[in-house]
This record gives C-alpha cells, sequence and structure tokens, in this order.
C-alpha cells in the first residue's frame, strides 16, 4: 500500500467515523424523554436502558473476536443492521417489552460496533509504514466524532422544536432522522471500506464463527504476557470508574450550586453539546503535546489533570466554576482517548488487534458500574463534593501506569505477540 492510500485509508475513516457519531448527538435530546411520553415511568425506563450495559459486557470480547476472524467489513455492516433494527423498533416502541427489545438491540450494536472501524484504519495505515503516526488519525476520529455528536444534538434539538410531523410526534422526529442517517452510513461502509479477506460466503463464515475462541484467547494471552497491556487496560478500569463524575454526578452537582434541579437541567443541555465541542477540540490539539512529550508522558499528564478538573467540579462555588471545571474534563477526556487507543494499537501487530480492544473496552463495563454504585451512594451519604473528590483521586492514581510504556523505545509491536 502507498502512501496516497495510506491517505485516502484515513480519509474514509474520518467521514465513516462521522456518519457513525452523528445519529448519536441525534438522539441525545430525546432518549429519556420518549419512553416517558409513551408511558413508561422512570423506573421502567431505567430498567429497560440497562439491558444495554449487560449485553455490550456479555458479548464485548466474542463480537471482538468476530471481527478478528471474519474481518472488519462485515461485522460493521452487521452492526449497523442490527443498530436499523433497534431504531425501528424505537419508532413503534411503546411499552416495557418494547423498549427493553430496543435496548437489547443497542446492546449488540455497540458490541459489534466496538473497534471494527478503528482497526480496520490502523490496520490499513501500518500496512503502509509500520511507523505510520496512527495518532494523529485517531485523534482526529475524535475530533470528528466529538463534532458530530455536539452537531447532532443541536440537530436533534432543532427537529424537536419544529413540532410533530404527520403522525409522529415532535419526540419520534429525531428518531426517524436517525434512523435514515444510519441507513446513509451503512451504505458508506458498504461503498468505502474494502479489505482482503481469505475467503467468502457460507464456508468463511463458518470457519470465521469457529476462530472466535482462538482470537478472544489470543487476545487474553497478550494480556497475560504484557506487563505493558495490563497497565493500559488497567488504566481503562480506573477511568470507567472516575467517568461517572463528569458523565453522572455533574447535573447534580449543577443542581446544588444553582439551587434547582430544574435550573441545572435548563444549563445542562447547552453545558452538553459544549462539552463535545471541547472534547473534539482536545482531540485535535493532543497530537502537538504528544510530539513533544511523547505519548506515555502525555497519557500520564492528561490523567492528573482531568483529575484536577473534577476537584474543580467539587470545589468550586457557582455554575460559572462547575462548568468551566467541566469543559476543561471533557476537553482532556477527548484528548486522552486516541492518547490511549494509540499506545493500545502499537502493542500488537496480528489478528488480534480487535479483540485486545474489546477486551480493554469491555474492562472499562464493571468499572463504570462499579463507580456509579459506589460513588452515588457516597454522594447520597457524605456530599456529592466528596465522590467527587474521591473519582477525581482514581482518575489521577492511574497516571504512573502509562510510563510502564516507557521500557520500551518505540512501543514496538511483535507479530503475533506483544512488546514487554
Amino acid at each position: 500500500m502507498t502512501a496516497l492510500a495510506a491517505r485516502e485509508a484515513r480519509r474514509r475513516f474520518l467521514l465513516l467515523h462521522g456518519l457513525r457519531w452523528l445519529p448519536v448527538g441525534v438522539l441525545i435530546p430525546v432518549l429519556v424523554l420518549l419512553p416517558l411520553e409513551r408511558g413508561l415511568t422512570l423506573a421502567q425506563y431505567g430498567s429497560a436502558a440497562a439491558i444495554q450495559g449487560i449485553v455490550v459486557m456479555v458479548l464485548e470480547l466474542p463480537t471482538g473476536g468476530l471481527s478478528d476472524a471474519m474481518g472488519r467489513r462485515p461485522v460493521l455492516l452487521l452492526a449497523g443492521l442490527v443498530d436499523l433494527a433497534s431504531l425501528a423498533v424505537l419508532t413503534v416502541a411503546d411499552s416495557v417489552f418494547l423498549f427493553a427489545a430496543v435496548y437489547l438491540l443497542q446492546g449488540i450494536y455497540r458490541a459489534l460496533d466496538s473497534g471494527p472501524l478503528e482497526s480496520w484504519y490502523v490496520d490499513q495505515a501500518l500496512a503502509a509504514d509500520d511507523r505510520a503516526d496512527i495518532e494523529s488519525g485517531l485523534s482526529r476520529g475524535g475530533a470528528v466524532a466529538g463534532l458530530a455528536i455536539a452537531g447532532g444534538a443541536l440537530l436533534g434539538g432543532g427537529l424537536v422544536a419544529l413540532g410533530p410531523i404527520g403522525p409522529f410526534s415532535a419526540l419520534t422526529v429525531p428518531v426517524l432522522a436517525a434512523l435514515m442517517w444510519q441507513l446513509l452510513s451503512l451504505t458508506a461502509v458498504a461503498i468505502l471500506m474494502t479489505e482482503r479477506r481469505p475467503g467468502r460466503g457460507r464456508r468463511a463464515v463458518i470457519t470465521s464463527v469457529r476462530g472466535i475462541p482462538a482470537a478472544i484467547g489470543g487476545a487474553i494471552g497478550l494480556l497475560r504476557r504484557s506487563r505493558v497491556i495490563v497497565a493500559l487496560v488497567t488504566v481503562e478500569v480506573f477511568w470507567g470508574f472516575g467517568m461517572v463524575c463528569f458523565e453522572g454526578l455533574t447535573p447534580v452537582r449543577l443542581s446544588e450550586v444553582v439551587g434547582s434541579a430544574e435550573g441545572a437541567s435548563a444549563l445542562m443541555g447547552p453545558a452538553g453539546s459544549a462539552a463535545w465541542l471541547a472534547s473534539a477540540i482536545g482531540a485535535a490539539l493532543v497530537p502537538l503535546l504528544a510530539k513533544r512529550i511523547g505519548a506515555p508522558w502525555t497519557g500520564a499528564l492528561l490523567r492528573v489533570v482531568q483529575g484536577l478538573a473534577v476537584v474543580g467540579m467539587a470545589v468550586l462555588a457557582g455554575p460559572a466554576g462547575v462548568l468551566t471545571a467541566y469543559l476543561l474534563c471533557y476537553t482532556v477526556h477527548g484528548a486522552a482517548n486516541p492518547v490511549h487507543s494509540g499506545l493500545l494499537h502499537r502493542q500488537v501487530d496480528g489478528p488480534y488487534r480487535a479483540s485486545l480492544i474489546s477486551l480493554n473496552s469491555m474492562m472499562g463495563q464493571p468499572a463504570g458500574a462499579l463507580g456509579l454504585m459506589a460513588l452515588t451512594a457516597l454522594a447520597a451519604g457524605v456530599s456529592v463534593s466528596a465522590a467527587l473528590l474521591v473519582g477525581a483521586a482514581v482518575l489521577a492514581a492511574a497516571a504512573p501506569l502509562y510510563l510502564v510504556t516507557q521500557r520500551t523505545d518505540a512501543v514496538t509491536a511483535v507479530h503475533d505477540g506483544v512488546s514487554v
């Protein structure tokens, strides 16, 4: 593959990445309100939505193995079809059972979607040049995702403001828009995402499915044999626990300083959109820092700064202080994602790339659940600020783990093996 082909792969990756994340943003304004409009209680909605996380946790590693065994493109196409099915059900869902079906399908979609596109891009870039600057491509992907979600959220809110269309309520219109956009995304994947696969047809599918256990075992083997991978996956555990601070506790903290839940809710809408824009900015700028001090030191610094930002959310007075810290937190969050992904991708050059990414992602699921239970209990029993301070300490505690990667000069990968 030529350098021109590598640049083309990055261009296609960024386009497909943007198409994938924009419908997520479109649905943000209505995801909670739509089931309530259709008769569900908040508790019923929460129970249905919890199914998604459980399904993702169970299927994350097997679907990563499927991507390694079958190929990135067919798995991503399958993911798109499942998402279309979930959005079609969401369009008409009016019971707990149907909303549970929506989130079951969403869980399958998220598990299938986790890793194949990113792994495809890295495969293509490293095939062209084994020293290719994949971090810049991944950081641009993070910027594109942030912009797509922020723009999608604004679009979704605008569609709701337009009011009902025909038989569809105002809250249903964004769902229809997301469905049409996902159809466009699926078509783009079919056209733009090309790869060499050893075989096609029914026999190839059967062979690929039989190869899933080997792919899972290969990813776990990489984890067992590499101190670097153990360190990076442990960072994901700390990160998943601490993310509860800015993803879940921010509205509660804001309601404290504002004085009412209604006032906090009004601020969180534009603040959420601004946070994704901040995430995009962080992802776009982080290569400049990584080139100056190296990816491991950049990762460590970002973990400390994010911890300090959460401390700011806990101790600063007034909504302006809390929201400033919140936006800084999301800026660092967007910057940290491509740095972490780049370091992880450079640990393997072989058939288990997507499985390793799925393994890393999977570890964040139970950590996030534990953080949700522990930090919300602490917030209720002591104070929201105390919970935020504990979460900040956990985020910052992960910083030294990035420096384990300094044991290798260039984080050298070995085919079917790992750097140690």
